[in-house]
């Protein structure tokens, strides 16, 4: 049998999903949160074969949570199961040590297939996801420019993000220059809005 975790904030999608997976003969959720903050602890304490993910979550990200998962539970097989189908986004999941990379609005029987493929040792990726991601090419934002960008997001000043991430106000606006030309925008918030579409933030 089975064991699978979900990572889901809608509560209706989250039950769609365990009903659908329990009528599996070999399929058993064991475990169900509706926050990034849980799946951790949660998956620790259920031990589960596979984890479920969605990437948008209330807390921590699922992304986040797949990497601290493929570290301290790596028997643990994660497959992200997100409305976010963004090539950044699917080469973080893959860094992340996830085993696989689903959208939500793919056939509905697919999922326990794309379950037991991944267990089985296969990386299972939406086609369509795939071929988006090697033509968008890897994130060229650093670490550091991700951060000043996210700061950024909120309309935050130049001052109240140096004075956030410890920078002078020069080199903050040299990261957001940087990424500003890299994301080929004409300001912060446009850069923040095209890093986001990429799944680079």
């Amino acid at each position: 049998m089975t064991r699978v975790l979900l990572a889901e904030d809608q509560g209706m999608m989250r039950g769609a999903l365990a009903l659908l997976l329990d009528l599996e003969e070999d399929m058993e959720v064991v475990a169900q949160v509706a926050s990034g903050d849980e799946i951790v602890p949660t998956a620790l304490e259920a031990e589960p074969d596979v984890a479920l993910l969605d990437i948008e979550l209330p807390g921590r990200s699922g992304l986040d949570a797949a990497a601290e998962l493929h570290e301290r539970l790596p028997s643990c097989t994660v497959l992200i199961l997100t409305t976010f189908g963004r090539p950044g986004y699917l080469r973080r999941a893959m860094e992340a040590g996830a085993g696989g990379f689903l959208v939500k609005d793919g056939p509905v029987e697919e999922l326990a297939s794309a379950i037991r493929r991944a267990l089985a040792g296969e990386r299972v990726i939406d086609p369509t996801l795939a071929a988006a991601a090697l033509s968008a090419g890897p994130n060229p934002l650093t670490r550091r420019e991700c951060e000043v960008l996210l700061a950024a997001a909120d309309g935050s000043t130049v001052a109240d993000i140096a004075a956030r991430l410890h920078l002078s106000g020069a080199t903050v606006r040299n990261y957001l220059s940087a990424a500003i030309g890299k994301t080929s925008t004409r300001n912060r918030m446009e850069a923040v809005r095209a890093a986001r579409q990429n799944g680079w933030l």
